[in-house]
């Protein structure tokens, strides 16, 4: 389990040009587009008789995935982002829970 502070000072390489401080979000893609290409192609090429015309994914292998970080610098708005390493369970500045008995 990975736990990252909601806040981290790191080079800002916006306008500062020094190390900042940064606001820590977690990047999440945003919605696919219907007019993209690649999914117009994909639905002219399904349109009409003939069934599923591309393969369907279904050999899932990995357990994990990538986080990556978006940091955003406080004072001049800058982003960035940073990839960390394979995770199962990630966290964004919560508290870690303590296990076992608790006086």
């Amino acid at each position: 389990m990975v736990n990252v502070p909601k806040e981290r000072k790191t080079y800002c390489a916006g306008k500062c040009k020094k190390h900042a401080a940064h606001k820590v979000t977690q990047y999440k893609a945003g919605k696919a587009s219907n007019f993209a290409q690649g999914k117009r192609r994909y639905d002219s090429k399904q349109m009409g008789f003939g069934g599923q015309t591309k393969p369907v994914f279904h050999k899932k292998a990995k357990t994990t995935r990538k986080v990556v970080l978006r940091l955003e610098c406080k004072k001049c708005k800058t982003k960035k982002q940073l990839c960390i390493k394979r995770t199962k369970h990630f966290e964004l500045g919560e508290k870690a829970k303590q296990s076992g008995h608790q006086y």
